[in-house]
């Protein structure tokens, strides 16, 4: 594509894929960069999807926005950014598809849909137990599904506390917290919700466990107990994929998580961001809405000069 692009997507999540199809609708010069390790790859089967009440995994979420991106003959390449820097009124992304050396690639403005990575469980022999389906990550998708049943929540802090305290105000009387050896000094207050909520709260380390059918059976902690659940948990947090914006000097919160605002624009001129690496609520029909409102700001903007142009639009407020 010659000259400057007017956007390239960092991202194939349901974030990215939605801004992707929306762009290719706007007929705008676009180019999908996509590392293929959206965290929608590990959900198993999600109900609250709106149209499909029967359930749909994330796998098949992603290859249904992909089919249809591809029906409008979008550009879209299978790799990383590794860089991105601001170049006059536009930038410059570093691409990596693992094809011969890194490439420069120019556009006037960018979409940041490079979402998290899950803290995972230390679980003894079992890495991954996130991505291998063995411990969920998301009550809000799946919660439903697990209503009555004996469930543990991985975690500790308030964090920790505070998704117990959902799932057990929610879906399930018998919730325990499991903070896998991280001591919690409940104060008072604290004290009064586990109790409120029936919560039984396991300090121990857990130090083996069996699996059976594809899910965690017994967890045996250091003071020698077994414990069973139905469902498992996991509370520990996400690492946000925020590097490339933090380092363009964008607004953020205590998490890294991008503060935008209602176009999903970033406080860096021209940089979006949208899904998961955006502070709020990690769900991907959200997710979707942001790549929609970015996506559409983008084309709305594309006629007018960039926001540091001296003859530029009108300058925006910081968001709040």
């Amino acid at each position: 594509m010659d000259g400057p692009l007017d956007c390239i997507v960092v991202g194939g999540g349901p974030a990215g894929l939605t801004a992707a199809i929306y762009l290719a609708r706007f007929e705008r010069r676009f180019l999908l960069v996509d590392a293929g390790d959206s965290r929608a790859n590990w959900i198993p089967t999600s109900h609250n999807i709106p149209v499909f009440a029967d359930g749909i995994s994330g796998r098949e979420i992603l290859a249904r926005q992909r089919e249809h991106v591809a029906r409008y003959g979008a550009q879209a390449i299978t790799g990383s950014v590794t860089g991105l820097l601001k170049a006059g009124n536009g930038f410059v992304a570093i691409v990596e598809d693992g094809n011969g050396p890194a490439r420069e690639v120019r556009a006037r403005r960018v979409l940041l849909a490079t979402g998290a990575d899950d803290v995972e469980p230390n679980l003894p022999d079992l890495p991954d137990a996130v991505r291998r389906g063995l411990v969920r990550y998301c009550p809000i998708c799946d919660g439903y599904e697990a209503r009555g049943k004996r469930i543990a929540v991985v975690g500790h802090g308030d964090r920790g506390l505070g998704e117990a305290v959902f799932v057990a105000r929610t879906y399930s009387r018998d919730v325990t917290l499991l903070t896998l050896g991280h001591g919690m000094d409940l104060d008072v207050g604290e004290r009064e919700r586990v109790e409120k909520h029936g919560i039984k709260v396991v300090h121990e380390p857990v130090t083996g466990l069996d699996t059976k059918k594809g899910r965690i059976t017994v967890l045996r902690t250091a003071d020698g107990e077994e414990h069973r659940f139905e469902v498992l948990y996991s509370a520990l947090g996400l690492k946000l994929r925020s590097e490339l914006a933090l380092e363009l000097g964008a607004k953020h919160d205590g998490t890294g998580a991008l503060v935008v605002d209602e176009h999903n624009r970033t406080t860096v001129p021209g940089l979006y961001a949208a899904g998961g690496v955006v502070r709020g609520l990690d769900q991907v029909v959200v997710a979707m809405g942001h790549g929609a409102i970015a996506a559409t700001d983008i084309h709305n903007r594309c006629e007018l000069p960039t926001e540091e142009e001296v003859d530029g639009a009108e300058r925006r407020a910081d968001p709040a």
